[in-house]
């Protein structure tokens, strides 16, 4: 549980990131046009080592690819360090996230 608590925390902070750039409701359109990708790429349906050699340095760069794996390795019981990195991964992402919407509100809201 606390893994996707944490997962859902480092989307939701680009998510909020996302929405500080956003100008109108078509903006929501480009949401989708990011999410796909990471859903279909995230190594959730097809194992890595199924994906193209080229792919395969290009995956384990996504958000994604960390939080399932993470999941993955917790379900499976492989614990491990290579988990740490997940971790590291997801809690960098919530961080700059937040970092980064805390600066646009600020700057959006005390214009």
């Amino acid at each position: 549980m606390p893994a996707s608590l944490l997962i859902g925390a480092a989307f939701a902070a680009c998510g909020l990131v996302a929405v500080t750039v956003m100008r109108s409701w078509a903006d929501f359109g480009f949401v989708e046009v990011v999410t796909l990708p990471l859903f279909l790429f995230s190594a959730t349906f097809v194992p890595l080592g199924e994906y193209p050699q080229a792919m395969q340095w290009l995956l384990p760069l996504t958000p994604l690819y960390h939080g399932v794996e993470l999941l993955r390795g917790l379900t499976l019981g492989e614990l491990g360090a290579g988990l740490l990195v997940h971790v590291a991964y997801v809690v960098a992402m919530a961080a700059v996230g937040l970092a980064v919407a805390d600066r646009r509100l600020v700057r959006l809201l005390l214009k």
